[in-house]
């Protein structure tokens, strides 16, 4: 199983998704994309691809010109019937390479939230997997963009901030607006770099709301991403 990981910014790490592919024992390729590195001109050397998170817009061309290749070769990844993976930014830019609108600032987002599956979700393997059947699960939030469905994308889960949490295009190209992989040590890590930024999104966050929710929505959240991660990897 080879796997293309595009980071899209500095002290990214792949959580609950770096821990299910290595626990299927794949090789996985690294393309730091926000500091210049090039991505590779199509799919062909690889199985699956996953795009992470990061600070800038999906249509912010300008001073992230790799944005419109990244797009090109994600829809690739899915036309070649390819395991795809969108988180955060990643699957605003995975909307706009099927045809969604980027809405830039309408869905300010932070901290482990409630997602409720949709009537799609509850039959479709990752959300199932995270506890759809219950009604739906925590997983950690940090955005202020959203994004149109694409067309033919089915719609997966929702919230009240943010109504498009997640979608399918065909068997496997997958986007989740919500950072499943960030498991309780990588908000902790999250915590340490970006301190202020955490405390301007939510007052409060770093000695009251953190403290008292990591051992209860964050350890929900924990299982509900190590779950989506695993039957991601069981599609590639």
């Amino acid at each position: 199983m080879r796997v293309l990981i595009v980071e899209n910014t500095r002290n990214t790490d792949h959580g609950q998704v770096g821990r299910a592919l290595a626990e299927a024992d794949a090789t996985v390729e690294v393309v730091k994309a926000f500091a210049g590195e090039a991505l590779p001109a199509d799919h062909r050397d690889h199985d699956a691809i996953v795009v992470f998170g990061g600070e800038q817009n999906a249509r912010d061309d300008v001073k992230h010109p790799y944005l419109p290749r990244l797009a090109d070769l994600m829809r690739g990844f899915g036309e070649a019937d390819k395991a795809v993976l969108g988180i955060c930014l990643g699957s605003q830019v995975l909307a706009r390479a099927y045809g969604g609108e980027n809405i830039i600032g309408a869905a300010p987002e932070f901290g482990w939230q409630a997602i409720a599956a949709t009537e799609e979700g509850r039959r479709d393997p990752l959300i199932l997997a995270a506890g759809a059947a219950e009604g739906g699960f925590h997983s950690f939030q940090w955005h202020d963009d959203t994004f149109s469905l694409p067309p033919g994308a089915a719609h997966l889960a929702e919230n009240g901030t943010a109504r498009h949490q997640a979608f399918r295009l065909g068997r496997a190209v997958y986007g989740t607006q919500f950072h499943f992989e960030a498991h309780r040590g990588v908000v902790e890590q999250w915590n340490s770099l970006f301190p202020e930024i955490a405390e301007a999104k939510r007052p409060g966050w770093i000695g009251e709301h953190h403290p008292r929710e990591a051992p209860t929505l964050g350890e929900r959240a924990d299982a509900a991403g190590l779950a989506i991660a695993r039957a991601w990897v069981a599609l590639v």
